[in-house]
């Protein structure tokens, strides 16, 4: 990899980092390119976006981001996981490290909170941004529903009464 190689790959990253909401950084020796591409897919579906590079590329690339604090995580064989829903990346790392013995997770961040393993696996445990949204459009649907339920009730207990008086007659 020549300078001007480098310099995008460092400028890509940089890029990265700094849209990323969540980013989670895993060692995967021995997965195979067939786990990876699975990975990789299955991380596409919930927009994550999984790269693999170089230490003291993502050094430079980190260094002005949120995430410089994530430089002490930066040995052996790392991946990482660029998520723009804060918790997508870690639950699909987490869910896939479950099933993969040979990936795993050593720490990640939340626009400038560096957390280790254990608060990426509390972070994957958490409702997505969707999950929490859908909940939020349930708890303000409910009153109007009981509403709703509450004014047909009558009528419709009129109308049962007045059907059971045209069958007698």
């Amino acid at each position: 990899m020549n300078r001007a190689e480098k310099a995008d790959s460092i400028g890509d990253l940089n890029s990265r980092f700094a849209a990323a909401e969540s980013v989670v950084v895993a060692q995967y020796p021995g997965l195979s390119v067939h786990e990876m591409q699975d990975l990789r897919a299955k991380a596409r579906k919930v927009g994550v976006d999984i790269k693999v590079a170089k230490n003291r590329l993502v050094n430079l690339a980190i260094a002005g981001t949120p995430y410089a604090g994530l430089a002490s995580l930066l040995k052996g064989q790392n991946a990482f996981a660029f998520g723009t829903d804060p918790v997508a990346a870690a639950k699909v790392v987490s869910d896939y490290a479950k099933d993969n013995q040979k990936l795993a997770i050593i720490g990640g961040g939340m626009k400038g909170n560096i957390l280790d393993k254990k608060g990426v696996e509390a972070l994957a445990k958490l409702p997505s941004l969707d999950e929490l949204r859908g909940k939020i459009i349930g708890v303000l649907m409910a009153p109007a529903t009981k509403l709703a339920r509450v004014l047909v009730t009558p009528a419709g207990d009129l109308n049962r009464v007045i059907h059971a008086k045209s069958q007698q007659a």
